[in-house]
């Protein structure tokens, strides 16, 4: 029972920590492993999937050793494995970092100052926001929030909750390589393809879980619901589609469409109805995405006593 209790405190705390603190400005153990990673591609670059499936094991498997390692080191001492989890799971949540940035672009835009928003959104997306007017910023802000609620949140949670510390670092070592190498540029496109089929493995029900707590939390169920039934699949990702459209019918809003990203056109296909989202609605997002955080948080700590009831129950059978 003192080990359910460790993990379930530390998965609150550490999201307790970073609703008050968020990311740290300087010294961020993630900007370290990006460091890391960038060492480790120079050496073990190929333009081939082996290589980026070596590469991908090597990294996410120090992570997830890692956190196996202090996880067990401390499964003796309560109050330690609460802290261990407590740290990790502060350093791989982004919730409060996220609401901060789009909290900073809705200033900007009801400011009227387009270009400080067009240079902020760079924060979030990786589209081209020359020309983009203040609407297609708000787009933006509202699409990279929804599906980043669910990888920075959700996601990172619900591996806490099934893997402890090991989950937490593994998953974020997994989802950073993701979007350090698992885009389909021509250096990456064999070379990033493990990082990004992991990625999509893992997100898969974390995704869904953030769309669910999006159609129930949102305020309007039905709309977010139908969304994400009839909509989703028009996103080319498996995982921000269910997440964007439930977030859009919830809202009230129609995302997705047309984007430039490093001089190529890609169509994303429109999701949930209603008016293209303007800078108004950011406040509401940014509260929406608050309240899937606290749901998921919910939602982990149960599923933390669940899977240790039922290996209790396994090993005692």
């Amino acid at each position: 029972m003192a080990d359910v209790n460790a993990r379930a405190a530390g998965l609150v705390l550490g999201y307790a920590a970073d609703r008050a603190f968020g990311d740290p400005r300087r010294f961020h153990p993630v900007s370290g492993f990006g460091r890391i990673a960038r060492a480790t591609e120079r050496a073990l670059y190929a333009d081939h999937r082996a290589a980026g499936a070596l590469f991908t094991v090597v990294l996410v498997g120090g992570a997830t050793g890692l956190g196996y390692g202090a996880d067990r080191l401390t499964r003796r001492r309560p109050l330690l494995r609460t802290a261990v989890t407590a740290a990790a799971t502060w350093t791989v949540l982004g919730g409060r970092s996220l609401a901060r940035e789009a909290t900073t672009i809705d200033g900007q835009l009801r400011r009227g100052d387009l270009p400080a928003a067009r240079r902020q959104v760079t924060h979030l997306v990786g589209r081209d926001p020359s020309q983009l007017d203040a609407a297609g910023v708000a787009r933006a802000t509202l699409e990279s929030l929804a599906e980043n609620t669910s990888d920075a949140v959700v996601a990172p949670l619900l591996w806490g909750a099934v893997a402890g510390p090991a989950g937490l670092l593994g998953y974020r070592a997994a989802n950073t390589l993701d979007a350090r190498v698992g885009h389909r540029t021509p250096r990456h496109e064999r070379f990033g393809w493990a990082s990004a089929r992991f990625d999509d493995v893992l997100n898969l029900a974390p995704a869904r879980l953030s769309a669910l707590l999006a159609v129930g939390l949102g305020g309007r169920p039905g709309a977010a619901l139908r969304a994400w039934r009839r909509d989703a699949h028009r996103h080319p990702s498996p995982n921000a589609g269910p997440v964007e459209a439930a977030f859009a019918g919830a809202l009230g809003v129609t995302l997705g469409g047309v984007n430039v990203y490093h001089g190529v056109v890609e169509d994303r296909g429109t999701l949930g109805d209603g008016p293209p989202p303007q800078p108004a609605d950011l406040g509401r997002a940014v509260r929406l995405a608050a309240r899937v955080g606290v749901g998921a948080l919910a939602v982990c700590t149960v599923l933390t006593v669940a899977t240790r009831d039922v290996a209790r129950i396994t090993q005692e059978v």
